[in-house]
This record gives C-alpha cells, structure tokens and sequence, in this order.
C-alpha cells in the first residue's frame, strides 16, 4: 500500500482537517479515496504544514500581492505535495483501519 497521487487536498480551517482525495498504487484511473484527518493527528506524526518556515518564498509571494491583491495569501500555500504523501503513508501504515475503501467515479 503507497499513495500513488493526490488528487485533491484542502486544509479545512472550520473543521481542522485535511480533507484528502488520493489513489493508491493499486488503484485504478477510476477509482478514489477520499478522507478526512484532523489537523491535531497530522501534528502528533511530527508534521506541521502550515509552518512557513521551511521555503516560503517571500518574495513570490509580494509579487503575487502586488499583481492579485491578498487573495493567494493562504497559510498553506507553499506545502510540498511530497510532504504530505509522506504523512499519508506513514499515517495508513500505522492505522491501517483508517484507510478508506475505494469509491468509483
């Protein structure tokens, strides 16, 4: 079991998850995972996405600003995609239970 592809994520602030769209490597083109994982559980593997410490650009970033006003100034937007394929694996492989099954779409 390893997460082959996110196909969509997003940091819900209202309900502190990461609400997640993914297949494995043995999934089809047709089939995928969603789930949703609070944001205290992703802390507790030691990973914390919304520090910007780590290659915030803050040059890119004013740029942006400066062209689109402070519509682009999300917290998360500078997460690696690497990052949290890396919290999923370790997340599923500790709480195998937890994966979701897979749905068609």
């Amino acid at each position: 079991m390893e997460i082959k592809e996110l196909v969509s994520y997003y940091f819900n602030e209202t309900t502190q998850t990461l609400d997640i769209t993914f297949r494995l490597t043995n999934d089809s083109e047709d089939e995928i995972r969603a789930d949703q994982i609070e944001l205290s559980e992703i802390k507790t593997f030691g990973y914390d996405f919304n520090n910007k410490s780590g290659n915030y650009d803050e040059y890119y970033n004013e740029m942006l600003d400066d062209e689109f006003g402070n519509e682009f100034d999300d917290e998360y937007d500078d997460i690696n995609e690497d990052d949290i394929i890396s919290f999923l694996n370790e997340y599923y492989i500790i709480n195998p239970s937890n994966l979701p099954k897979p749905d068609f779409f």
